[in-house]
């Protein structure tokens, strides 16, 4: 079973990955090294590899949608993570922080769902990783006290609530949300850059479309 997972893992990379100008070696190895399938239930675990989206459901009856893996290598790979920087993973089931484990010093992920952090911490306890944390609480929340943050991936669209993420980023670092960037368009999956503390742009990196994480829906307009 472990050798067929593993096989399937080295196909992804082969298949969905290196074919769509994902390049970044050391983030390929850790798409090779990293079991999927230990952050799904059982009984989605033939789904681990699929190159869509996977919905899990939540606690609470709720659903979330995890990216597919080629959209969250083009996300990882935009981050730029780099040894000695600290993430901050909003959502994601545990996965994308075991990915961001081999690639930098700490990563702190913030879940709101008790199902879905208890098999990311059990996934991180298999994969033996140390410099993995899981908060529970509000998404849109972030985790402010664990601020400043080189890098912070929102795994969902987002219509709105990004600032207070914003404030945890430090002068230098890098936000990855999917958005609508102007009225009428699709949405894209985006890298914001801040440089002395200042936005200096927002880079589209493709389009990607992904259900808005809960916190992060725009405020219902007012009608008389």
């Amino acid at each position: 079973q472990a050798a067929a997972m593993a096989e399937l893992r080295r196909t992804m990379v082969d298949r969905q990955l290196r074919p769509f100008d994902v390049t970044d070696a050391p983030l390929l190895d850790q798409f090779l090294a990293t079991p999927r399938e230990l952050f799904l239930p059982e009984h989605q675990a033939d789904l681990a590899y699929s190159d869509l989206a996977v919905t899990l459901r939540t606690s609470a009856g709720g659903k979330r949608s995890l990216l597919p893996p080629l959209v969250l290598a083009r996300m990882l790979q935009g981050a730029a993570p780099r040894p000695g920087q600290k993430a901050l993973v909003i959502g994601g089931a545990g996965y994308s922080a075991a990915l961001l484990a081999g690639l930098l010093d700490e990563v702190i992920v913030v879940e709101s769902d008790a199902d879905l952090a208890r098999r990311a911490v059990a996934g991180f306890c298999a994969l033996g990783l140390a410099n993995v944390k899981v908060e529970g609480g509000p998404l849109a929340k972030g985790a402010p006290h664990h601020a400043p943050f080189d890098v912070i991936l929102v795994e969902g669209a987002a219509d709105a609530g990004l600032e207070p993420l914003f404030d945890q980023l430090k002068p230098d670092g890098r936000l990855l949300a999917i958005i609508t960037p102007e009225v009428g368009a699709g949405r894209q999956l985006v890298r914001f850059e801040r440089q002395d503390g200042k936005a200096i742009g927002d880079l589209p990196l493709l389009s990607a479309g992904a259900p808005v994480l809960e916190g992060f829906e725009k405020a219902p307009a007012f009608a008389f």
